[in-house]
């Protein structure tokens, strides 16, 4: 990969990373469920007004929108506002990962390699490092919420597979058309109209203007900017070589969410986090193949079968 694109690749893990304190901000301001809602739709009124039809079966757009667009942001964001912590949200959804391997595995039959299975079994003991540290400090449900988040984004990425898309960010845009209704829905029933209209006529409110700002931050940097060059990068490089650059959004989380909130991981939860990100790096990457013998100190016999040397037939 030339250098500039491993730069490029470096910009989206800090922008995913930022992407948490943005959500952070917004949930200040709005109610969770709406605020998934309003996320998506600020994306889906202008993907289905310009962008085309992606091309692929309907219902498996419809299974990529409702498990990474509803499930994983339902999950994410609720754990968020009941005290989940924001840079351990970052790590804690790398989970999905893991999570997308065991569903290929059990629904789509793809084999998985011996190097795989122990990444998997290595990130499985990180997370349940980190969810027996949160428990110890009364968080579970938090932390139990974003790990079903995380189940939602592998959902989302096995729907992503079956729906073999030709244009790869056009499928992610119109997903987004997908969780507006459902949260919606969701959010008038848990939430309620009254906390709705109030998050919507309260912009005078101390932290409403970071709320909107990590709104916009979300929608057009963490999404269409952040998936866009993301998609071009995975156009154009083997994806073992690009995936890799996404366990730095943790990274980014943690460490933007240590200096700007005052966050802090216990010693168990960094050990936990950096078997997730070992594990999956482990996982995500092929092992070395033996290198071919070498035919020059093979003798010269071993020219007999050099095919060079072999007439082929016309």
């Amino acid at each position: 990969m030339p250098f500039r694109h491993r730069l490029l690749a470096l910009s989206v893990a800090l922008m995913w990373g930022l992407n948490f304190i943005a959500i952070d901000a917004s949930l200040v301001h709005f109610p969770p469920f709406f605020l998934v809602a309003l996320r998506f739709a600020l994306i889906a009124l202008p993907t289905m007004l310009l962008v085309p039809w992606p091309g692929v079966p309907a219902r498996w757009l419809v299974g990529y929108g409702f498990g990474f667009g509803v499930l994983q942001f339902l999950f994410l964001y609720w754990g968020m506002a009941s005290g989940m912590p924001t840079g351990l949200a970052s790590l804690v959804l790398q989970a999905s990962a893991p999570f997308t391997v065991l569903l290929g595995a059990t629904f789509l039959r793809e084999r998985v390699s011996g190097r795989q299975l122990v990444g998997v079994l290595i990130a499985v003991c990180g997370m349940a490092l980190v969810g027996w540290q949160r428990a110890e400090n009364a968080a579970i449900v938090p932390f139990l919420l974003t790990l079903a988040g995380a189940f939602g984004w592998a959902i989302g990425n096995t729907c992503n597979r079956l729906a073999r898309p030709t244009d790869p960010l056009r499928l992610t845009l119109w997903m987004s058309v997908v969780p507006p209704l459902p949260m919606l829905a969701l959010s008038l029933m848990v939430e309620g109209p009254d906390r709705i209209l109030e998050s919507l006529t309260s912009f005078g409110e101390p932290g409403a203007a970071a709320a909107v700002t990590g709104l916009v931050y979300t929608v057009v940097i963490g999404t269409v900017v952040g998936s866009g060059v993301w998609t071009w990068l995975m156009t154009r490089h083997p994806a073992g070589v690009v995936a890799p650059f996404s366990m730095l959004v943790p990274v980014v989380g943690m460490t933007a969410a240590w200096a700007v909130l005052g966050e802090t991981a216990s010693p168990g939860e960094l050990v936990g986090g950096a078997l997730v990100v070992g594990g999956v790096l482990w996982g995500s990457t092929r092992g070395r193949r033996p290198a071919p013998p070498d035919t020059e100190k093979a003798g010269p016999r071993s020219n007999e079968r050099d095919p060079a040397r072999v007439p082929q037939p016309e």
